[in-house]
């Protein structure tokens, strides 16, 4: 008897791991939002595939249209716009602020990973942050606009506006009118500032490149926003 105790011992141990092995295949299955494999929906939370999910959907048109389509996103295409690495096939403008509040202007058609991207941020930071600092929702966002075929300030390497793959947003208006902008209330160490460093803070990772005032002077009157891919999948928040 004592020669098969190690066998028994060894049996014990595959049997653990082949159950543990199903639990976690089931907890996969139940957490889609945990699974790189799994196709991106709007309605699921955010988990440690979003943001990849997001970034695949930058170059995947028809996947990410028809994760709009599933979620019952009102929205109108624009036309392609530039060629080569200036090519632009994602452009979109929401229809209604079911998903994301009120753009102004309405015409900076970021493309569809963006938008996509955008109405998560919205439900789950930008939403739950107005609430808690002002009590009140945010109605509008402004925008400083989406496309430009143009390299980044001062670098040789292609910005992610010249896709739409970016948005510059500038400030939120609440549901009584107040208006909170990064160019006037950013350093102003009050209620304002601390929502505006709290979006900064819980967009990382969302995004692939968050930039702030903190930043650089150039990005001292907006946020910027992007789904760049890049390699390993890593982010820059500033």
């Amino acid at each position: 008897m004592k020669s098969f105790r190690p066998y028994l011992i060894w049996f014990g141990v595959a049997v653990l791991l082949a159950f543990g092995a199903v639990r976690a295949m089931q907890w996969v299955r139940d957490h889609p939002e945990h699974n790189p494999t799994a196709r991106f929906e709007v309605a699921h939370p955010q988990g440690w595939a979003t943001h990849r999910k997001l970034v695949a959907l930058a170059s995947d048109d028809t996947a990410c249209f028809a994760a709009l389509d599933r979620a019952g996103a009102a929205y109108e295409m624009r036309p392609v716009v530039g060629e080569g690495i200036c090519r632009a096939s994602q452009r979109l403008v929401l229809t209604s602020n079911r998903f994301v509040p009120t753009m102004r202007p309405a015409t900076a058609a970021p493309g569809c990973a963006v938008t996509a991207a955008m109405m998560l941020w919205t439900r789950d930071v930008v939403q739950p942050l107005a609430i808690r600092h002002f009590g009140q929702r945010v109605v509008e966002i402004e925008n400083l606009g989406s496309y430009n075929c143009r390299k980044i300030a001062g670098r040789e390497a292609q910005s992610e506006h010249s896709t739409a793959n970016a948005i510059d947003v500038s400030a939120f208006i609440l549901s009584d009118g107040t208006r909170i902008s990064l160019i006037n209330d950013w350093d102003d160490a009050d209620i304002r500032s601390e929502f505006l460093r709290a979006v900064r803070d819980e967009s990382c990772g969302l995004f692939s490149t968050v930039l702030s005032p903190d930043y650089n002077r150039a990005h001292a009157d907006h946020f910027h926003l992007d789904m760049a891919e890049r390699m390993a999948g890593w982010t820059v928040c500033r």
